[in-house]
């Protein structure tokens, strides 16, 4: 997710998840997401079982392309967008992931409507390290300008704690190293920019947990503020919910102080409420955009 202010997780969002790749406001995640990693149920609302031969090949897929394609792209002079954000805390959909300041470094590559890239995590403080994340993502954005933009792709999930599961084991039922999560998203165009977002966790969540969400942007005073709502739609041991639940209430409000033709550092401090687990958070995030 270059790093401009996006609202999914910390809402602060990576850029996979932005309106061009995935929401608009604009996930370098300040500029995007950890999971909460809590037990996961037995009971599960939404099951979806795939062979393994199919989510492993998925799986494997997924890690694969954005390698093959980068190399491929930086050769043809496409975008490629590199930075970092430091946040006083990883929000991820109203949970804080760590309890700890951390750093989340992120590389993309665009071309011709196509996104593809990795983006982590890491706690500040070795007690944070069992939820420490490296993503990978790909997506692709349809844009139209008199009716919007649509944007689709998949999410690979990896939590690299120590002595947790490797990043070859693509087991499901929540043994694996890695959860898989389809999204998608409508901007509506610059007239009305609401941004409505989907995404559900298809394999290693025996909850196939499902996220909605919908996102406004205004502009006050030369910043970027962010209206957010999010909702986890059913049962999820992943998102800590026992059915339908607002999880992620908030705003965010962002800069960008510009060093230089290409260098930024954008600045955010959202508010953010779950009601579900009745948890405020004041979130200050600094990053770089190169």
């Amino acid at each position: 997710m270059s790093a401009t202010l996006q609202i999914d997780d910390i809402f602060i969002i990576p850029s996979r998840f932005a309106a061009s790749p995935g929401h608009t406001l604009t996930r370098s995640r300040l500029g995007q997401k950890a999971g909460d990693q809590s037990p996961t149920k037995n009971v599960t609302p939404f099951r979806m079982q795939t062979p393994s031969l199919y989510r492993n090949g998925l799986v494997a897929l997924l890690m694969a392309v954005p390698v093959s394609v980068l190399v491929s792209t930086v050769a043809a002079g496409e975008t490629v967008s590199v930075g970092a954000d430091a946040v006083s805390r990883y929000v991820w959909r109203g949970t804080d992931v760590g309890e700890s300041l951390s750093i989340q470094p992120t590389v993309s590559v665009a071309t011709g409507g196509f996104e593809f890239g990795s983006w982590a995590s890491y706690g500040a403080i070795p007690e944070s390290a069992g939820v420490n994340e490296h993503d990978l993502w790909i997506g692709y954005t349809f844009e139209k300008k008199s009716s919007g933009s649509f944007s689709v792709g998949v999410t690979d999930y990896y939590f690299p704690a120590p002595g947790g599961a490797g990043c070859f084991n693509f087991d499901g039922n929540g043994a694996g190293a890695h959860w898989i999560e389809p999204y998608g998203s409508y901007t509506g165009p610059e007239e009305f920019p609401i941004t409505l977002y989907g995404a559900m966790f298809v394999h290693n969540d025996p909850d196939n947990s499902l996220y909605l969400e919908t996102s406004y942007p205004v502009a006050l005073d030369g910043a970027e503020l962010g209206l957010v709502l999010g909702a986890v739609a059913g049962e999820s041991g992943f998102c800590g919910t026992y059915g339908f639940a607002l999880v992620n209430v908030g705003i965010a409000a962002s800069r960008s102080i510009k060093l230089n033709d290409s260098i930024e550092l954008p600045v955010s401090v959202s508010y953010i409420l779950n009601p579900n687990t009745e948890r405020t958070f004041l979130v200050f995030g600094l990053g770089v955009s190169l």
